[in-house]
């Protein structure tokens, strides 16, 4: 019988919900009924919550972890997104 660790079980389910996030964002996009769409939307953001609580898990037991950030890398990226925001309004 093989044992799974906490880092692959959730590392697992971790992938699971990114990948029902992706279909059923796919799913919303495609929905010709507004009923439908709304469910698909609904789906979408529960997968969401349930991501950011695995993310959330591995992250405090040390099994994601994730650097600071430095502020030139900062800086670039609100620089580089700044022209897409621009853009919109």
């Amino acid at each position: 019988m093989e044992i799974y660790t906490d880092k692959e079980i959730l590392g697992d389910a971790l992938t699971s919900v990114k990948t029902a996030t992706n279909d059923y964002n796919t799913y919303s996009n495609e929905c010709v009924h507004d009923n439908v769409r709304d469910v698909m939307l609904n789906l979408l953001e529960k997968e969401h919550d349930i991501q950011n609580e695995v993310f959330n898990m591995m992250h405090s037991r040390g099994l994601y972890p994730t650097p600071e950030a430095q502020n030139q890398k900062i800086q670039e990226a609100k620089d580089k997104y700044s022209c897409s925001y621009k853009a919109t309004m």
